[in-house]
């Protein structure tokens, strides 16, 4: 068997109702023959839309399958133990010319209850923002559920929802249960939980191409939304050259921020974890003991957890957000 090395990865590109044209023009992806794209899934096991390698002798191959020859070479082996074939991170950028609905996603327990695999909590990086642009997580305050339905009932929702302006560089850690949607006018890295069950609550009274509505699932949301009112929802950290910034720690993953403008040693030898680089500004040489790989904006690298070691060289000043399982 030859020896595992850093991977990269064919996008699957979703055309959405609400996408947009800045995967291609700010992150360089070519989705033709979609005529916009909502969402590029750059690293994803979820069955139907798995990436394939993009690098190497793997070239080809699926996620899953991998997971499966590889198994903790690959993942680590806590990770294995715990997800077995499926990898257990999905990793999208997405691009929203009009507001997503609003929406919720099942914790794990509830997901369980459902038969519906894992839960979906969930963190976005803003690259990229309008002037004014603006998400919703979260109510603004308290509410009791039958609060939340008379403003669901009444179509004013929003008035009773977090509103936050957006620029880049922030972040927004979502945890299953939190109501959530996303504004026109931003580009974002997410990183969630292998899953893809959305329950849609409110879609603006939006109709697609045949004039029909979009499913909305209010009663099976229910039980997943969690009312609680955070101290805030904005993830703050420190910012900086040439250091790695803690970004959000989760049961679910840890995602740090790695920002250099000259070469960084990287060793992961007391992490049982696979580890995943997203390139979200510049581009780098992920060096390690058999060879090189380079890493571009709008790429994501998985790097195996048997390679416990790497040398990471920038081409430019770069930005890198560094992911793996706890």
């Amino acid at each position: 068997m030859n020896e595992l090395y850093p991977l990269k990865f064919k996008p699957v590109f979703k055309d959405k109702i609400w996408g947009g044209q800045k995967i291609r023009t700010r992150l360089g992806l070519d989705f033709s023959p979609l005529p916009n794209c909502g969402e590029a899934w750059i690293l994803s096991g979820v069955e139907g839309s798995q990436t394939t390698v993009s690098n190497g002798f793997l070239e080809g191959n699926e996620l899953n399958e991998l997971v499966e020859v590889y198994m903790d070479d690959l993942v680590g082996e806590k990770v294995f133990a715990r997800h077995r074939n499926t990898f257990p991170i999905l990793v999208k950028f997405i691009d929203s010319s009009d507001y997503l609905s609003i929406q919720v996603h099942p914790d794990d327990e509830l997901a369980a209850r459902r038969n519906l695999g894992n839960g979906k909590s969930e963190m976005w990086y803003i690259l990229d923002a309008d002037k004014d642009a603006e998400l919703i997580t979260g109510f603004s305050r308290e509410v009791s559920q039958k609060t939340y339905l008379d403003h669901l009932k009444a179509n004013s929702l929003k008035e009773i929802l977090n509103v936050e302006k957006v620029s880049a560089g922030d972040v927004f850690y979502i945890p299953s249960g939190r109501v959530h949607a996303l504004g026109p006018g931003i580009l974002l890295a997410e990183i969630q939980q292998t899953s893809d069950t959305t329950y849609r609550i409110y879609d603006w009274g939006r109709r697609d191409e045949k004039g029909n509505s979009r499913e909305l699932h209010t009663d099976l949301a229910l039980e997943a939304i969690d009312f609680r009112v955070p101290p805030s929802y904005r993830t703050r950290y420190s910012k900086g050259d040439n250091k790695t910034s803690g970004l959000v720690t989760s049961p679910h993953f840890i995602t740090n921020l790695i920002t250099f403008s000259q070469p960084v040693n990287k060793d992961y030898s007391l992490l049982d974890s696979f580890v995943l680089y997203i390139c979200v500004e510049g581009a780098a040489k992920v060096s390690y003991d058999s060879g090189s790989e380079t890493l571009s904006r709008g790429e994501a690298m998985l790097l195996p957890a048997m390679l416990e070691e790497f040398l990471l060289i920038p081409e430019a000043e770069c930005k890198i957000l560094e992911v793996f399982i706890p």
